[in-house]
C-alpha cells in the first residue's frame, strides 16, 4: 500500500444470513481526500462505515488502516487503533448534556491521558475554528442543532485522528444549517490534513467533495455527479 492511502477497504462483503448488504466493496482513501458515500436509506452506507471504523466485522475482505491489516488484531488492538486513528460523527450529536461544549470536546483527550489544561486548550482551539468560540461554556441544551453538531465534530477531531468517518452528519438539520455545518466540516478537515469518508443522501453536498461513491445493488461504484 502506498504511504498516502490511510484507509483501504479491500473486497469487503457484508451478509446477514441470506441477506446480502455489500459485495466486493473497494475503497482507497488518501490523506487529504474527502469522499462522499451515497445511497438510499438501507443500502448499506452505515454498515460500510461501521466496517471502516472497526465497529463491525466484514463477512469477507480486509480493512487496512495506515497500512495495517486489522482482521488479525485482537479487541484491545482494534480499540486502540479506533481511538488513535479514527474520528466519528453521526447524524445525532450524542453530546453529554451535563457537560459544556468545552467539556464534551475535552473528554476524549482526558480519556487518552492528556492533562486537563492541555485538553481544554485543544478543545477551545477546535471549537473556535468551528465558529463556536463564544459558546464554549454552554451546555448542549443551550446550543442550536447546528452548534451541537459542530461541537460533535470538534469532539471527533480532538484526538487528531488520521481519518474522519461521518454518517449523515447533516441529515437531522434544515438546509441552511446543513450548509453551515458542512462548510465547517470541509474547512476543518482540510485544515487539519485529514482523510474523510462522509455518508450523505444529499447530492448537492456530495458535489462539493473530491470523489463520490454510491452503493447500488450491493455494489460500490464511483460516479461523476457533474456528468450529464
Amino acid at each position: 500500500m502506498d504511504n498516502q492511502t490511510v484507509l483501504h477497504l479491500e473486497n469487503i462483503a457484508r451478509r446477514y444470513g441470506d441477506l446480502i448488504i455489500l459485495e466486493g466493496a473497494e475503497i482507497k482513501l488518501k490523506r487529504g481526500e474527502i469522499i462522499a458515500l451515497l445511497g438510499p436509506s438501507g443500502s448499506g452506507k452505515s454498515s460500510l462505515l461501521h466496517i471502516a471504523g472497526l465497529l463491525e466485522a466484514p463477512s469477507e475482505g480486509e480493512v487496512w488502516i495506515d497500512g495495517r491489516a486489522t482482521s488479525a488484531m485482537n479487541d484491545a488492538e482494534r480499540t486502540r487503533l479506533r481511538r488513535d486513528a479514527l474520528g466519528f460523527v453521526y447524524q445525532f450529536h450524542h453530546l453529554l448534556p451535563e457537560f459544556t461544549a468545552l467539556g464534551n470536546v475535552s473528554l476524549p483527550l482526558l480519556i487518552a491521558g492528556e492533562s486537563k489544561k492541555k485538553a481544554e486548550v485543544e478543545a477551545e482551539r477546535l471549537l473556535t475554528a468551528l465558529g463556536l468560540g463564544e459558546r464554549v461554556h454552554h451546555q448542549p441544551g443551550q446550543l442550536s442543532g447546528g452548534e451541537q453538531q459542530r461541537t460533535a465534530l470538534a469532539r471527533a477531531l480532538a484526538n487528531k485522528p488520521d481519518i474522519l468517518l461521518a454518517d449523515e452528519p447533516t441529515g437531522n438539520l434544515d438546509p441552511k444549517t446543513s450548509d453551515i455545518v458542512f462548510d465547517a466540516l470541509i474547512k476543518l478537515v482540510r485544515q487539519e490534513g485529514l482523510a474523510a469518508l462522509i455518508a450523505t443522501h444529499d447530492q448537492r453536498l456530495a458535489k462539493r467533495l473530491d470523489r463520490t461513491l454510491i452503493i447500488r445493488d450491493q455494489k460500490l461504484v464511483e460516479i461523476d455527479l457533474d456528468a450529464n
